[in-house]
Parts: structure tokens; sequence; C-alpha cells
């Protein structure tokens, strides 16, 4: 059966723009200054600007000169409202957020100032939206939307707690565990982005996209949603336990730091999808332009970067304490007695691979020689270790502390930590296989 449908392109280009449009005329009502677009009306820029863009696409408007513009304008309203209803849900969380984080005041002003400034390319696009579809022909609607269609979502009013679980909590420790510990493994995996003091514009377009880029931000939020999705599949909260507050932080941490990467995975998608240039040809340098003057390309690098990677680093590293608090609580504890590395003892390569062991997991272990302990997660405090275990002639030595991380240096020490009797690397069994 043929579902095609005999409406002309340009009937069709009419519907498929109207409630769009629609919305545009709204924003063109808005005079006061003072006024924070609300979700709902992003969600609607978010989905009518979605069909308008695929229904262009669909019939060839990327390569069409008469049509690029008008798609590309559809484009920029759809990605900056998705950033913006990101950040307006921040906004709107940040008093439930559990975050101990002396910079909140700042933080909730950058926040804010970062949404106005995309709210404000959103302001000075639409007359060039409505300009551009009467050049298209494209019948524009008689009037917007009322204010009122568009409430906040936030009100005075909660409602009651009144749902504690206590019976679901079997695996409750094996779960904290392993959520603390990814949410530490992001932590590591994300320090390489880290920064302490703001990157000047030149810095950026360097850093932007060869190192910084969409790809690698979308992989950390994914990560990060995934680790949210566990938690609040298997995590089972009250409202009173002390153990409770600290999940609260926990999962406020994932929650902040998620949804400020969705606003930075937006903004670098705009910029290296539609403002970057890749040498195309002077239709698309055009439009380029055009865009340009609607968002500058490097303020829409600063809020990426010096906005979003700086307070999504801050917001992971002061969360790494809360998940490291949570994994020593709940991870089930052993101890292990094993022999020292033969012949050489603990020097750099054996006490680097027990060191990397530790930290891959995350939770404490201690290294106990004699009466002393050491930590194992600190290269030099194991070759400390080694100094007295040499002087005293020690030829066995226990670890206490995650037993996950002590399943694997009983594997370690049954490999003579990776050494021959000369020194010389040996490979590792592959259950070590992260090591290498």
């Amino acid at each position: 059966m043929n579902h095609t449908c005999d409406i002309s392109f340009k009937e069709k280009a009419n519907i498929f723009s109207f409630e769009f449009l629609k919305c545009i005329q709204f924003i063109m009502t808005i005079e006061d200054d003072a006024y924070i677009f609300t979700k709902k009306l992003y969600s609607k820029l978010i989905i009518n600007s979605h069909i308008l863009e695929d229904f262009l696409d669909f019939h060839g408007a990327k390569k069409n000169s008469e049509w690029l513009f008008y798609r590309e304008l559809g484009a920029l309203v759809r990605h900056l409202s998705l950033a913006c209803y990101s950040q307006r849900h921040i906004l709107n969380r940040l008093k439930f957020y559990r975050l101990e984080y002396a910079g909140h005041d700042l933080f909730k002003q950058e926040a804010t100032d970062t949404l106005r400034i995309l709210q404000d390319s959103l302001k000075l696009a639409a007359p060039v939206i409505l300009a551009e579809a009467r050049r298209l022909h494209i019948t524009i609607p008689h009037s917007g939307y009322n204010l009122s269609y568009f409430p906040g979502i936030s009100s005075t009013q909660q409602l009651e707690h009144n749902i504690d679980d206590f019976t679901a909590r079997d695996n409750q420790k094996k779960n904290l565990t392993r959520i603390s510990s990814e949410f530490l493994e992001v932590v590591k995996a994300f320090e390489s982005l880290s920064f302490y003091e703001r990157y000047d514009v030149k810095t950026i377009q360097r850093l932007v996209p060869e190192k910084i880029n969409e790809v690698i931000i979308r992989s950390f939020e994914m990560k990060v949603h995934n680790i949210q999705s566990s938690f609040d599949s298997y995590v089972v909260k009250t409202q009173s336990s002390e153990e409770d507050i600290l999940l609260d932080q926990l999962r406020s941490h994932f929650s902040i730091v998620f949804h400020i990467l969705q606003v930075m995975g937006r903004l670098l998608h705009f910029y290296e999808r539609h403002l970057y240039d890749v040498g195309f040809k002077d239709v698309y340098m055009r439009v380029r332009q055009s865009l340009a003057e609607l968002i500058d390309p490097d303020v829409l690098l600063d809020r990426a970067v010096n906005f979003c990677l700086f307070y999504a680093w801050k917001f992971l590293s002061s969360g790494k304490q809360v998940a490291s608090n949570i994994l020593n609580k709940n991870m089930e504890s052993s101890f292990i007695e094993v022999p020292i590395p033969m012949d050489r003892g603990f020097h750099s390569r054996p006490s680097l691979l027990v060191a990397k062991i530790v930290q891959h997991y995350g939770g404490e272990v201690t290294l106990r020689v004699g009466e002393d302990q050491f930590d194992a997660s600190s290269v030099l405090d194991i070759q400390w270790a080694g100094g007295k275990i040499k002087k005293e002639n020690i030829v066995k030595v226990v670890f206490t502390g995650d037993s996950r991380a002590l399943n694997d240096l009983v594997i370690l020490a049954g490999v003579n930590y990776g050494e021959d009797h000369m020194g010389k690397g040996t490979p590792l069994p592959k259950q070590l296989s992260y090591l290498s």
C-alpha cells in the first residue's frame, strides 16, 4: 500500500513550519528582559524545530541554496533550545541538590548568565527566522502563543515523601560498591580534561575540536548517565538515615555533571557542525557568517569550556570524596598474605602494579609489614615498605581492604608481580589486562 502524500513540498513546508513559527512569534512578543524561558517553551521549540529540520533534510534542503539558511536556523533553535532546557533544569533543581561546594552562589550566577546568553541568541534569531520564512513565501501564523501557555515547572508545593522501602536492600552494598567505583573511574578518566584557571579564546580555539569535542564529551555524558540510571534502578533510599544523606549527595553529583555535559555536548555540536570552518563552498560560508551574527562562536566556545567543562570537573572532583566514602563503607573487606617479589623486592615495577590494582577499584587497601601500615594505592608508600621488608628480611606481607583488589593482588603475586628473576617484565594474566 502506498502512503505517499499528494500535498506539494511548498504546502508541507507551511504545515511543518506552522507550530515552529508560532513559537518564534511568541518569542518576538517577549519584551521583558528579565523573563527566563520555561522548560515547556524550550520543549515546544525542540520538538517543532526537530520536525521541521527532519522534513527539510528529507527533501534535500542541506544541498539547496534557497532553503539551506532556513534549515540552519531551525538547527540553531533546536540545539540552543536543547542546551537551554538542560541548563534550565539545573537551575530549577539547584536548591534540591546536596552539593557541598564553596562556590555555590558563583555557580548559580554563572549558570543564569549562560542561560541568558543562549536565550538572547534565540531572541536575536526570531526576527531573522520570520524574515526568511516570508522570503520563502511560508505562511506566518496570525499570532503566537499566550504567555500563560508556558508556566514554569517549579511550584512552592512538594509532595509528601511517604514511600520508604526497607525490604529491597539485599544487594545494596554490592550495588553501591560497583556504582561508586564506576563514578571514580569516570573522575579519573576526566582528569585529562581538567583545568583550574579559565582559558582565553585563542587557547580554546586550539583545543576545540582537536582535543575537546562533541564525541569526547558525549562519551562522558553517556557514562555518567549510565551510572545515574544504575543508581536509580538498584539503590534504595529512605528519608531517615545518615547514609541516605550521603547517597543523595552522590546522586546530586551524577545529576548536575550529566546535565552540564548535556549543555556542553549541544554547544559543541552546533559549533562543530554549523559554525566551524572546514573549508566548504561560498554558500555554506555565507550561512555560517549569518549564524555567527546570532550566536558569537567565541562566546559559545567560552561557555562550553569556561562554564561547562570547568564546572563539570569541579563537581566531579567534589563528588570524588563522597563516592570514596560510600565505597569504603559498603565494599567487602578481607585480608590476604602473599610473598614479596622474589630477588628484588618492592622496587618500582611491582610497586606500581600493586598501586594500579588498588587505584583501579578505588577502595582502601593497606599493606601491613609487621606493626607498620602503608597505603597500597601509593607507589611511594609501597617503596617505603619495601625498604623495611629488605632491612628486616621479611618474605611475606599482608594486604587488607577491598576484596576485589585483593583477589587481583593474589593473581599478581602468583606471577611474581610480573617479573622474572632478573627483574625484567613478564606477560600478565588476562584478568589483569587493565594494567597494561
